[in-house]
């Protein structure tokens, strides 16, 4: 395999998780009865580039389908994080009626509602047809494809180019990073901005991240990758903010190389500095990191046949791609975690790729009362405990089991 952005052929390992199936391929009833396509999941580094990548099984095609169930309006503390985003980039920008602002990976429409409440132009391109069509209801103009350079050219042809352009956690999901980059080169209006939000690759090694990775997950990113990605396809970097959400991100400012005129900021300069202070420029960094799943697998299976021994009840909440690859690489299925609870409807009465634990509503959890609420979305976990806050009345706990196994 060679590196999807420079070509190098790459060597050097990161991470094994065995193989899975599509983290958010969920199954109905009737598809327990068929076969899945499991792919092997395994990440590669780049040693020229330090580009974290997973090797190229799966095709987007497969992956972002019109049955894809992940909604972001569903979290309360997301919406909130967009709502005051563009409340900053409205003030630091002055985006205004005579503006236009375009979200790629627009999803549901979670963020540009509050571009349109403000009076600011807007549309979003999104490829799956469940969130592109819940975007449209809320009255956002949405372009159902994938975006790449040919889009782009399109967009800007037809006078659709844009003053800010969005791009929140879906740099990281594309096969074809340059074209993906070089798109926003193309579509920004010469003295434009684009800003990207992706976790940042060291908050995931530091805080032992492993279940944040899978297949639609192409990418695991640094500011060191990114900034030289985008200087290679039209882009440069001026400014990095880190950001608390996802375990750790990182929303970088960029602009036309041949246009912008901001100065860069010292930020850009300082986490440069600690990321190579980090280790991440040398193989070493990444080498022993897979130790890290195997000691967490072992803390959950350990305090899940515990209980279960006990007669214990142990239930999960938010049926997330993080708890399908931690429980697919720990070999969880339901007669030790019988169901996991989802208030996404999308969601609810289907069953989970590969383990095929059943997805319920939020009655089964007050129904059955379980002993343990285990949280997949740790980075959820505030939020979530607020939402089942009722759980506590019957003696119930909560657990994370990343970094490590925790009852709250």
């Amino acid at each position: 395999m060679k590196c999807r952005h420079c070509g190098n052929p790459l060597h050097l390992p990161f991470l094994d998780l065995g193989s899975a199936p599509p983290s958010n391929a969920y199954l109905s009833a009737q598809a327990l009865l068929a076969p899945e396509t499991w792919f092997p999941l395994r990440l590669m580094v780049c040693e020229v580039c330090w580009l974290v990548q997973t090797e190229d099984h799966a095709g987007c095609e497969a992956l972002f389908t019109e049955e894809y169930a992940y909604f972001s309006s569903f979290s309360s503390s997301w919406l909130a994080h967009a709502q005051a985003y563009v409340l900053a980039m409205r003030n630091r920008f002055q985006l205004d009626a005579r503006s236009c602002v375009m979200e790629v990976a627009a999803n549901d429409g979670y963020l540009l509602q509050y571009v349109q409440a403000a009076g600011i132009p807007c549309y979003g391109v999104e490829p799956t047809a469940s969130t592109a069509s819940a975007a449209r209801a809320k009255g956002i103009e949405t372009i159902e494809r994938f975006f790449g350079v040919a889009l782009a050219e399109e967009l800007a042809a037809a006078g659709r180019q844009a003053d800010l352009m969005v791009a929140n956690n879906v740099l990281a999901h594309v096969p074809d990073i340059n074209d993906f980059v070089s798109g926003f080169a193309r579509l920004l209006k010469p003295q434009g901005v684009a800003t990207f939000e992706f976790p940042h690759l060291l908050r995931m090694v530091q805080g032992c991240q492993f279940d944040t990775a899978y297949h639609e997950h192409y990418s695991y990113l640094s500011l060191t990758a990114v900034s030289r990605i985008f200087a290679a396809n039209g882009l440069a970097v001026f400014d990095v903010e880190e950001l608390s959400t996802h375990g750790g991100s990182l929303r970088v400012f960029a602009q036309r190389l041949d246009g912008g005129l901001r100065p860069v900021e010292s930020a850009v300069d300082t986490l440069l500095a600690v990321e190579r202070e980090a280790g991440m420029l040398l193989p070493e960094f990444y080498g022993q990191f897979q130790l890290q799943p195997s000691r967490i697998v072992r803390e959950l299976l350990s305090f899940l046949i515990v209980q279960a021994h006990d007669g214990r009840k142990v239930a999960a909440y938010g049926a997330a791609a993080k708890g399908n690859t931690l429980f697919n690489f720990a070999g969880v299925r339901p007669h030790l975690l019988p169901y996991v609870v989802d208030k996404n409807p999308a969601k609810q009465d289907k069953f989970l790729p590969g383990n095929r634990i059943p997805v319920v509503s939020e009655a089964h959890l007050r129904a059955d009362r379980p002993d343990f609420v285990l949280i997949l979305p740790w980075n959820l976990k505030t939020e979530v405990m607020d939402q089942l806050a009722y759980v506590r009345a019957w003696g119930g706990k909560f657990v994370t089991a990343v970094p490590h196994l925790e009852v709250l």
